[in-house]
């Protein structure tokens, strides 16, 4: 198959913090290739690099074989970018956006009218077209942001966190626009912290924490990774979540994970029977049950099981670095000028 995205042993270092350790990437043309991760992972931070927004501090990217490093310009003819803020002027319209994209883009004032207005109708915008964006709700600002960066017909489309703050049918939505972008031949690197997201759009997984790459696979991969099955079960007694998830960490040899507001523990299995065992043991140890069910693992075990129970932040200053490379991206300066003035 052909390669959008190759990267081997990313690295991005902001003062003592490693964001990215060494990750390799591998997206097939044509695919979505979904990017899971708690807060603070390193997702942002790996786009931004293969984007060419961030320098690559260590190893190699090539995009459709165009060295990131080497020829970022080259790179970013065949790439579109939808950030996690929208990047549109909100005393404009919509269709004064995307028409001065357009002229950005080097189209002619005819030409941008009707890219425009094709972009309008095809994002289901044609009704709100000459609203100016202050009066958007967000699930339309993010449906414009994504028109906006579709103006060049790029082949690569960069979606980092596109589903942020919108609501369930809104998000529905957007899936389907990002299908409906698959369908018609675009390659698709999406982050996410929404594991049914993942689930639902990527053909395949990368599981990103602390900077690296924890695993990868397609979905049922991934899930068949943390066991054939789940039991999930409801203590009577909150108090006793502690002793039950000892219990079956030494019956079965691997922890369960826990959701001690709900007193529940999410037990993976290696077989259906183990089930059983489970049950009797927190029986004899005078353990109460009041509810449980036998189930197909889901991306949420996966996620618990690779990265943990924690959702750390990125440090304060790494955040301070990336925000401010951001804002000078947005004003015109290149990578190159960004890291001249550190």
């Amino acid at each position: 198959m052909t390669l959008a995205v190759e990267a081997t042993g990313l690295v991005k270092q902001f003062k003592e913090l490693r964001a990215v350790d060494g990750i390799d990437l591998q997206v097939h043309e044509g695919e979505v290739f979904g990017v899971l991760g708690p807060n603070g992972a390193g997702k942002t931070t790996m786009l931004q690099m293969l984007a060419t927004l961030l320098r690559i501090d260590g190893g190699e990217a090539q995009i459709f074989g165009v060295d990131v490093k080497k020829q970022p310009h080259q790179v970013r003819q065949l790439i579109g970018v939808t950030g996690q803020y929208a990047s549109v002027d909100e005393k404009l319209t919509a269709r004064e956006n995307l028409r001065l994209f357009a002229r950005i883009h080097g189209q002619s004032g005819k030409q941008a009218s009707v890219t425009a207005s094709d972009l309008l109708g095809s994002f289901g915008l044609e009704e709100a077209a000459d609203k100016t964006i202050a009066k958007f709700s967000g699930g339309m600002r993010r449906r414009l942001d994504l028109a906006a960066s579709l103006i060049a017909r790029p082949p690569l489309i960069f979606l980092d966190e596109p589903t942020t703050g919108l609501d369930p049918r809104t998000r529905g939505q957007m899936w389907d626009t990002i299908r409906d972008l698959v369908a018609q031949g675009s390659t698709i690197l999406l982050t996410t912290q929404y594991l049914d997201e993942a689930d639902q759009l990527a053909d395949r997984i990368a599981v990103i924490d602390r900077g690296r790459k924890v695993a990868q696979g397609t979905s049922g991969e991934l899930k068949a990774s943390v066991g054939s099955s789940t039991l999930a079960v409801g203590l009577a007694d909150p108090v006793d979540m502690d002793a039950a998830s000892r219990l079956v960490a030494q019956l079965l040899g691997r922890p369960a994970n826990r959701t001690p507001e709900a007193a529940r523990l999410t037990v993976p299995l290696d077989r259906a029977d183990e089930a059983a065992e489970v049950l009797i043991t927190l029986r004899r140890n005078d353990i109460s049950v009041t509810d449980l069910q036998v189930e197909q693992p889901t991306l949420d075990e996966v996620f618990l099981a690779l990265t943990g129970e924690h959702a750390h932040i990125q440090d304060d200053d790494v955040q301070d670095d990336v925000d401010q490379t951001n804002r000078r991206t947005a004003a015109g300066e290149q990578p190159e000028q960004m890291e001249m003035s550190r």
